[in-house]
């Protein structure tokens, strides 16, 4: 079956733009690149991905889009636009013709302000996406599940993404509040949400598979196979597991889907949501 890699991120390794990189991730402190995991991706079912930003620059965006024209595996990217400025709108008309762009994200969990994601201006910047054809991606900390409800409901209209289940605690094996947030935040059927980043939440050395388990359920109860998506997180992951590892562990998990239902999760809901064509 074939597979789609939703969530990912390249890289030209620097200490000032990568400083989350600490000495425990010791060994994603280099360059990573198309080419880097297409040669991970060799021995793998997986055929197409979704890049996703890991700078907050345009920048970053204008990078992601060249690579995406210059690779077929590459079938779109989330990039970052500023969208708390007030300058957002020209920013998205310059990028409207450009259909490899398929959503933008920004970096929440990394806000000092609690309530950044309900700010006037960001807002602002969110309304104006749907109008473009673009879903934004979200990505928070458990702690910032709750105002994440009030933000998703003043888009109703909006695609959204939530990246890395939220990121539980799942290195202190705590399951709530997050699953019972996540459930709230799941009834929104403008919600999609991606299994990725979850072994980087646990202990990177100990995490085991039993572990993971209780958060895994909780995402499939609460949304479906119509609305869950495979990611890898790489090179993230590389941190906690091997890519292929991963591929294993989600298989394992998800064995007791129908087919058609682990075809919507490996790749037809992708296809769907992030507008993949065929080339």
């Amino acid at each position: 079956m074939k597979i789609i890699d939703t969530h990912h991120h390249y890289w030209n390794y620097n200490p000032v733009d990568f400083d989350w990189i600490d000495d425990e991730m010791a060994n994603i402190r280099k360059s990573f690149l198309p080419n880097d995991l297409k040669q991970t991706l060799a021995e793998t079912n997986v055929n197409g991905v979704i890049s996703v930003q890991a700078r907050q620059c345009l920048e970053e965006t204008d990078w992601l889009l060249s690579m995406a024209a210059e690779h077929d595996f590459m079938k779109g990217i989330i990039g970052w636009v500023p969208l708390a400025s007030p300058e957002i709108q020209p920013v998205l008309e310059k990028y409207q013709n450009n259909s490899w762009l398929k959503g933008v994200r920004h970096v929440v969990q990394g806000e000092p302000d609690p309530e950044f994601i309900l700010g006037k201006q960001f807002n602002a910047g969110i309304s104006k996406l749907k109008d473009f054809d673009l879903l934004y991606e979200i990505l928070i900390f458990e702690h910032q599940l709750a105002n994440t409800i009030k933000f998703v409901d003043q888009h109703p209209n909006q695609q959204f993404v939530l990246d890395h289940i939220a990121k539980p605690r799942i290195k202190d094996n705590l399951l709530q509040p997050w699953a019972n947030l996540l459930k709230e935040l799941a009834k929104r059927e403008n919600v999609s949400c991606k299994i990725s980043g979850m072994v980087t939440e646990a202990s990177y050395k100990n995490w085991t598979e039993a572990q993971l388990k209780p958060y895994f359920d909780v995402v499939l109860e609460a949304f479906g196979a119509e609305r869950i998506l495979f990611g890898s997180d790489w090179p993230v992951c590389l941190v906690a597991t091997e890519y292929k590892n991963w591929l294993a562990v989600v298989a394992g998990v998800i064995d007791k889907l129908s087919e058609n239902e682990k075809e919507l999760f490996y790749f037809k809901n992708a296809e769907k949501l992030y507008q993949i064509l065929n080339k």
